[in-house]
């Protein structure tokens, strides 16, 4: 005899949303952490913030304690409500301070480049590190980025555009490369505030 099935229920964005904010409080009661969680919906992708002082041992070195938590999330939202969840999580506002310091950073990489010419590898990042750094350098004019390598040690190269001359050197970025047979430098990490 066949088991009666229940038919499942779509469960929009907006409804992850809350399972998400009941996951975070759960997880910051276990740890008997004090935080204010919010969460919202941009576009499909829920939007969590856990705010609070205490919440910053939720961090932990380049954010990898948060990168765990919201893999953690992302699984229970989805066993919940069988459905793939877009998720973006901020603890204690590092995010915007580490976009930030990525900004910063590859600002000055950038006119690194600009003056010496080459190309500067930067550390393995992950993905939305990544983002962050090629979307800095588009804004900078005479300089482009790509990604290289595989996943998890996957770098951000930043390079001269094609044709752009190096202030020091006066040569192009062909030319500059076969001068310098160590184009590419490995650079420590950027630190947070």
């Amino acid at each position: 005899m066949e088991e009666p099935t229940t038919p499942e229920v779509e469960i929009d964005a907006e409804g992850q949303a809350a399972v998400v904010a009941e996951f975070l409080n759960g997880l910051l009661d276990s740890f008997g952490l004090e935080g204010d969680i919010t969460t919202g919906v941009d576009d499909d992708v829920i939007m969590a913030d856990v705010a609070g002082e205490q919440t910053e041992a939720l961090i932990g070195p380049k954010g990898s304690i948060m990168q765990s938590v919201g893999e953690l999330t992302r699984t229970v939202v989805q066993r919940k409500t069988h459905r793939r969840a877009r998720l973006r999580l901020d603890i204690g506002g590092y995010q915007e301070r580490r976009r930030e310091a990525l900004r910063i950073y590859t600002g000055r990489l950038a006119e690194q480049v600009l003056d010496d010419g080459g190309e500067i590898m930067l550390e393995p990042m992950n993905p939305a590190d990544r983002k962050t750094v090629h979307d800095a350098v588009v804004d900078i004019e005479g300089v482009s980025s790509f990604s290289e390598g595989e996943e998890p040690n996957r770098s951000v190269v930043i390079a001269l555009a094609p044709g752009v001359v190096a202030r020091a050197t006066g040569s192009t970025s062909a030319e500059s490369e076969e001068d310098d047979s160590d184009a590419s430098e490995e650079v420590g990490d950027s630190e947070e505030e």
